[in-house]
């Protein structure tokens, strides 16, 4: 006779999602930000693809790097907060429209400069090593799925 599985984790539906909030001390280009940072951990972040947004009026790009931590074997994903470029996909014609050509995936958080996500469901950030004279502490921050990124997220990942 089978044992019967009281849980599958695979089944089981989480709310929110773990991510971290990187806020930078002042302000420095992408690759002299990771650059630093793989001089300070194991991890080796490299840029992949990046996120794109379809808004109504623009496409907006948001620049994403990777990293593999080898001893717990997770993948960290940094992403871009702000747009680094965006493309004219339909003229606007509203004088007041809401969607400009730079947009923030938190808006609620424009002083964030990355947002930190990890492939395990309950992530260890503290396993990436900042400057201080670099960045402030990572903020952890749970993200409910009724906010954009959330859906964002689970598409990319």
């Amino acid at each position: 006779m089978e044992i019967q599985k009281l849980y599958d984790l695979d089944d089981i539906e989480f709310e929110d999602i773990a991510i971290a909030l990187v806020r930078l001390v002042k302000h420095i280009p992408d690759h002299e930000f990771f650059f630093k940072i793989n001089q300070y951990n194991d991890l080796k972040f490299s840029r992949i693809n990046d996120l794109v947004y379809h808004g109504t009026h623009y496409d907006f790009y948001f620049p994403r790097f990777e990293g593999y931590h080898n001893y717990t074997k997770t993948c960290f994903t940094f992403i871009s907060n702000r747009s680094s470029e965006s493309s004219q996909k339909k003229l606007q014609t509203e004088l007041f429209a809401e969607e400009e050509n730079i947009k923030f995936l938190l808006n609620n958080h424009p002083d964030v400069e990355y947002i930190l996500h990890s492939s395990e469901q309950f992530p260890d950030f503290s396993v990436i090593l900042l400057a201080e004279n670099l960045a402030f502490p990572i903020q952890d921050y749970n993200l409910s799925s009724e906010e954009e990124l959330y859906q964002i997220i689970q598409y990319y990942e």
